[in-house]
């Protein structure tokens, strides 16, 4: 039997809260969720919590070889850890004294140790490059162990740094929540919202990441409703404009020709049928004709648009 055909033993593994998670090669050991284990990382040895039981994988299913679980941590390993995140706080006091005698246009954001220690990285923000050179020897000078600047955006910011959200809830990207979803402005139309930078953003200053989880929900909600600005009528046949809508509840407010403004649900109100007959224009330049096009996708297109 070839080499690659031996299933290897994979575990999740993951060093901070909310953190990603990361795959290594159990071989040889016995692991289940919360033990504690020493791991080997780019970064050197790191002790981080099995978050999901060992599973086999071929090995031709992965991507690149596996980084290796060294051992399970003793509790000298555990004490280590919180002794070095003790430090963490006046490691990040000592550089902001070094980022101000350098004017350094970068504001720290957090500190942290490997699990040996032998690596210091401390993590900002900035709005364009910053030359640290200079200060990365100050404070390797300082320390005694290597240093790293690492520079990151807003989002990865709130997530070290944490906070409550508009919610009253702990933000979720620093709980629970491991990946940051793609939520663009486009999530903030389809759902209605009023496009008020104060209503929709988060305290990290971007699109509030809850948006994309309700996405789907607003989608199924509102297929039946009507858009604003298309005409309805009601019951008594009397018609008007959608002048707004509340996915949520159902309902929507009408502009009726009356003069009066009412909210009902959508489902009270039929909307107007567009004529089915428009024939679109065109004109060849080459030949310099002019044609009429009845095209049943170019009518759809007209109607729901």
């Amino acid at each position: 039997m070839t080499a690659a055909a031996n299933p290897i033993p994979t575990v999740a593994v993951r060093f901070k809260t909310a953190g990603k998670l990361f795959y290594f090669d159990a071989s040889g050991f016995e692991l289940a969720p919360d033990d504690w284990v020493v791991v080997d990382t780019a970064k050197g040895t790191e002790v981080g919590r099995v978050i999901l039981p060992p599973r086999l994988v071929e090995a031709h299913q992965l991507a690149e070889p596996l980084r290796l679980v060294l051992r399970l941590a003793t509790p000298d390993d555990i004490s280590l850890m919180y002794s070095l995140r003790g430090r963490h706080k006046d490691a990040l006091l000592k550089c902001a004294e070094r980022v101000k005698i350098y004017q350094l246009p970068m504001k720290l954001v957090d500190a942290e140790y490997n699990h040996d220690g032998t690596r210091l990285t401390f993590y900002f923000t900035a709005d364009n490059r910053v030359d640290f050179r200079l200060l990365v020897r100050d404070l390797a000078s300082i320390f005694r162990t290597r240093i790293e600047l690492r520079q990151i955006g807003v989002r990865d910011k709130a997530k070290l740094v944490g906070g409550v959200g508009r919610c009253g809830e702990t933000l979720c990207c620093s709980t629970w929540q491991t990946e940051f979803p793609p939520v663009s402005i486009k999530t903030a139309k389809d759902q209605d919202l009023p496009l008020n930078p104060s209503r929709i953003t988060g305290e990290c200053g971007r699109i509030l990441c809850c948006l994309r989880f309700e996405q789907d929900l607003y989608n199924e909600m509102k297929v039946d409703m009507p858009k604003v600005g298309e005409r309805v009528t009601n019951a008594t046949s009397e018609s008007g404009f959608v002048m707004g809508r509340n996915i949520l509840k159902g309902t929507v407010n009408v502009a009726m020709d009356s003069g009066q403004f009412l909210e009902t649900h959508y489902k009270e109100m039929s909307r107007d049928q567009k004529d089915a007959t428009i024939l679109i224009g065109g004109y060849d330049p080459d030949t310099e004709d002019v044609f009429e096009l009845d095209d049943e996708g170019d009518r759809r297109f007209l109607q729901e648009n």
